[in-house]
């Protein structure tokens, strides 16, 4: 009996010695995607009609209530980005000023954004009035004497295309692109189309409302990547994605929620575009659920099944709520535009299924204001058609010819590759 038990111990201590051996040689098993993992706040934004005859203690009320609003989210396990105010469409509010008046003014609005240190969006150019052109001349001229202030132009209304917007639109980016250094200026402006008010993100953020009001945006490229790595099909990571946001925008809402209650500022909505973070690539999550190189086939689905994924969330939406490509702020949009793999055309197509339209794109120094025109005439032609809001931010940089690097300094942008406008590959 003693030699039996010998013998059985002996053989289970052999069998049990074995098992992690063999667990170990079998291939590991992909990690569910962490649904409730927190996304970064990219920004929480301030919406505040500025009176000329208080603004300072506007300024000091709302960068009271942005430092709140932080504290909240960062009490939840939230990393907070950006705090930014926007404010009524400018015109309203320099009326009467001669332009130098109103430079100075622009000038005290960013240093109170440095101390605050928020990033300040002075609503849109051409919403309303007959000036256009001099509205436009002032937004320039305010870009190139701050570095805290950010500036948009409408270039569609009611009745379709602003033409005139459209080619104001492209005179700003010329002279931004001659007077600021690096051309970085255009970094700051956008051509908007169809934008709707309300959006967190810059620089096409303007309000036309009462003020007091805020709204979230998230960088949550990381967390879609997470959603859809292990997908077997698009319905799949569809299906992923809609649970993943879902978790996320709930609970962001719950956090904004308490916000609106306890400080009486309105809360707007989340726009759910996942905009990349460092480390976290709005490029690589199409490239997950595509699997393949971003400008392959395939992947106007995959941009588009993340856009209608973000559609289904039921939280409290504002903004684009759709993909941003913005090539010069993502690692992955830089290196296949580098590589050839993308081109503005095909950028231009994505923006039938997604969000931005046409975002921080590198074009020769010598791009015209005609072709700078007829390109933000596409960008507004495609929202009127698609009654979708899309925006154009071109950086055309001074002295640089197609083929020859950027040498931006801004932290935000990627330097990349200048390539030359649809069409001209030919000729040059």
């Amino acid at each position: 009996m003693k030699n039996y038990a010998k013998f059985f111990a002996i053989h289970l201590f052999a069998i049990f010695a074995f098992v992690p051996f063999t667990f170990s040689q079998t291939p590991a098993q992909p990690a569910k995607p962490t649904a409730n993992s927190k996304p970064h706040v990219r920004t929480i934004t301030a919406f505040i009609n500025l009176d000329r005859s208080q603004y300072q203690l506007q300024f000091a009320e709302t960068a009271k209530f942005l430092g709140y609003a932080k504290t909240v989210f960062e009490s939840r396990g939230y990393t907070v980005e950006t705090l930014r105010i926007v404010t009524q469409p400018f015109p309203e509010y320099t009326k009467g000023l001669s332009t130098d008046d109103a430079i100075r003014f622009f000038k005290n609005l960013d240093g109170l954004a440095d101390q605050n240190h928020v990033r300040l969006a002075i609503g849109s150019a051409y919403l309303a009035g007959n000036d256009g052109d001099a509205q436009a001349d002032l937004l320039a001229a305010a870009l190139q004497n701050t570095k805290n202030i950010f500036g948009s132009l409408a270039v569609t209304n009611d009745a379709g295309i602003n033409w005139p917007a459209v080619n104001a639109a492209a005179r700003i980016i010329k002279t931004l692109s001659q007077t600021t250094a690096h051309s970085e200026g255009n970094f700051h402006f956008a051509a908007n189309a169809s934008v709707p008010p309300y959006s967190p993100f810059f620089p096409g953020a303007y309000h036309t409302g009462a003020g007091r009001q805020f709204a979230i945006g998230l960088a949550s490229a990381g967390l879609l990547t997470t959603a859809a790595q292990n997908a077997p099909d698009l319905a799949a990571a569809r299906r992923q994605i809609v649970d993943a946001f879902y978790n996320a925008a709930f609970d962001v809402e719950d956090a904004a929620q308490r916000i609106d209650r306890e400080q009486g500022w309105i809360y707007m909505g989340l726009d759910l575009s996942p905009a990349s973070s460092q480390g976290a690539s709005i490029g690589a999550a199409i490239e997950t659920i595509s699997k393949q190189p971003l400008g392959s086939s395939g992947t106007m689905t995959a941009v588009g099944a993340i856009t209608s994924a973000l559609k289904d969330i039921g939280a409290r939406r504002t903004g684009y709520s759709g993909v941003m490509l913005p090539v010069l702020e993502d690692p992955t949009l830089a290196d296949r535009w580098n590589q050839g793999r993308l081109s503005l055309d095909q950028l231009l197509s994505y923006s039938a299924v997604c969000a931005t339209g046409l975002d921080t794109i590198p074009l020769p120094g010598d791009t015209t204001v005609e072709e700078l025109a007829r390109v933000i005439g596409d960008v507004a032609t495609l929202s009127v058609k698609w009654n979708k809001p899309l925006s154009a931010r071109l950086l055309p940089v001074k002295e640089k010819h197609a083929g020859e690097m950027t040498e931006f300094t801004d932290p935000y942008l990627i330097n990349a590759l200048i390539r030359p406008l649809p069409g001209k590959e030919q000729v040059q």
